[in-house]
């Protein structure tokens, strides 16, 4: 494991302005880091994980080093991350001031050695099934796809499938931090981004500084990654109510229903339109629960998610089609669609064992789609390709505090749908000493990038000073959307 970030701390990085199509303007620079593809073979083969970073804004004197940043997914790219300070975003002026801001593709992801499963014009085309079933022959047409994905991925990326663990792309992480100078990493972690940071925190304690982990994957090796998903589909269920309820209070302005059983309503029969015969051609249940997600994912997608689907009720279904349908002009951004779902599935699918049975899979979500419809079947097909999955599957690491881990700070939304509440508490029994912000009432998906100064100020100290504070805190909700 030392021999890789030995070379790299040998190597450095070398810095230079960002590719022209990187979309990433100077004062950003980009530059290189490589990696063995398999860590037992230090001295085989090779890629090279893609960085970039924007020095702090302060002097030198304020200056505390490098601070990497994962946005989650898997399968997200975290190159933007240097962006939040060109675009001067406020959140982050303080941190900016202390901190080089560094982001990184991870192995598989964007530019460090894309997979792919399937072509990417192929993968975006619409309309696909509906992910509810109405028959077994349903059941059966969907598990076939699910196979023939999983097949797909060996395919055209078997060599890196087996190498797509967490705990790889926690040592490329180690790699990178030595590449950068850097003796001890500073790191932020959203989403899955949490679990990154808790197997790196288990892996490499002695080599953190600081962490911030934010809306936390439940690390138990219970949870990774078939129960988490189950998990998911009942968090889903009660942030889409959330929204509804939100959508029913602001009647006056969207006249979607003035109960959230009106609205529910409501989106019954938009799914039942779209399935018997798909809005513009393209768009079916499948694409609705695409779309319509991000509001139980994001508060700052409610106001336009709603706004989309009143335009439609008031008889304009163009706004919601362009706002749905796959543009097949923009084959980039199919592309890294298709290669973020592949990642996603890749390392979901090697970093655990997976039920083979399909008896269990039905079991589980026949059940849990009774009382949380809204994502249960889409969730399933989305994660099937795992039980046919033909590369090795590894047992998730034991995430623990281990000698020399300073205090991590966590933060977490009561109410998020991606990543339930629980994983945070789990955390941070796990993680000795840590500290866990809850923003009560509130469930947006990634907490540390919104405007709420009991959150903002608090991970600036941490991030400024090293300190916690002497107990857990609980925060009031961020500012409601506002229709």
């Amino acid at each position: 494991m030392r021999i890789a970030a030995d070379r790299a701390a040998e190597a450095g990085i070398d810095w230079r302005d960002c590719p022209a199509d990187w979309g990433l303007e100077k004062p950003i620079q980009c530059g290189w880091v490589t990696v063995p593809v398999d860590y037992a073979e230090p001295n085989g083969r090779k890629i090279k994980i893609a960085v970039d970073r924007i020095g702090n804004t302060g002097s030198a004197e304020d200056r505390q080093g490098a601070l990497l940043y994962n946005p989650g997914g898997p399968g997200g790219s975290g190159l933007r991350f240097p962006t939040r300070v060109t675009k001067k975003n406020p959140v982050y002026t303080k941190m900016a001031a202390a901190y080089d801001f560094v982001g990184f593709d991870p192995r598989g992801v964007g530019h460090s050695s894309p997979i792919s499963c399937v072509d990417p014009q192929e993968f975006v085309k619409a309309p696909k099934p509906d992910p509810v079933p109405d028959s077994e022959a349903d059941k059966r047409a969907q598990r076939k796809l699910a196979a023939e994905y999983a097949d797909g991925c060996q395919e055209r990326s078997g060599w890196l499938l087996p190498h797509m663990t967490t705990p790889n792309t926690a040592r490329d992480v180690d790699v990178v931090r030595a590449a950068l100078g850097e003796k001890k990493l500073n790191f932020l972690g959203v989403s899955y981004g949490t679990y990154l940071g808790a197997v790196y925190g288990t892996l490499f304690p002695g080599h953190v500084r600081r962490m911030v982990v934010d809306s936390v994957v439940n690390p138990s090796k219970e949870k990774i990654w078939y129960q988490a998903n189950l998990d998911q589909d009942v968090a889903f269920q009660m942030r889409w109510n959330d929204w509804k309820a939100w959508v029913a209070e602001n009647d006056a302005t969207y006249h979607l229903g003035d109960t959230p059983e009106k609205v529910e309503q409501q989106w019954v029969k938009l799914r039942a339109t779209a399935k018997k015969s798909p809005l513009g051609g393209v768009v079916g249940p499948a694409e609705l629960i695409g779309f319509f997600q991000s509001a139980p994912y994001y508060d700052s997608a409610w106001a336009s998610t709603a706004r989309t689907w009143s335009k439609y009720v008031a008889g304009d279904t163009q706004a919601l089609v362009d706002a749905i349908a796959p543009d097949l002009s923009d084959t980039a951004g199919n592309a890294a669609s298709e290669n973020g779902n592949a990642v996603y599935t890749a390392v979901e699918c090697a970093d655990a064992k997976w039920p083979t049975n399909w008896r269990t899979w039905d079991r589980d979500n026949t059940r849990l789609h009774r009382d949380h419809p809204f994502m249960t079947w889409a969730n399933a097909w989305m994660n099937l390709p795992c039980a046919t999955w033909s590369s090795k599957q590894q047992t998730p690491l034991n995430v623990k505090s281990g000698k020399g881990l300073p205090p991590v700070l966590i933060v977490q939304a009561e109410r998020d749908a991606a990543t339930p509440y629980e994983g945070a508490v789990e955390l941070h029994k796990r993680f000795k000493g840590s500290r866990l912000i809850t923003e009560k009432g509130a469930g947006s998906h990634g907490v540390t990038g919104i405007a709420n100064p009991c959150v903002n100020d608090r991970v600036d100290t941490y991030l400024l000073t090293g300190k916690t504070g002497s107990r857990d805190v609980t925060c009031a909700p961020h500012a409601a959307p506002k229709p």
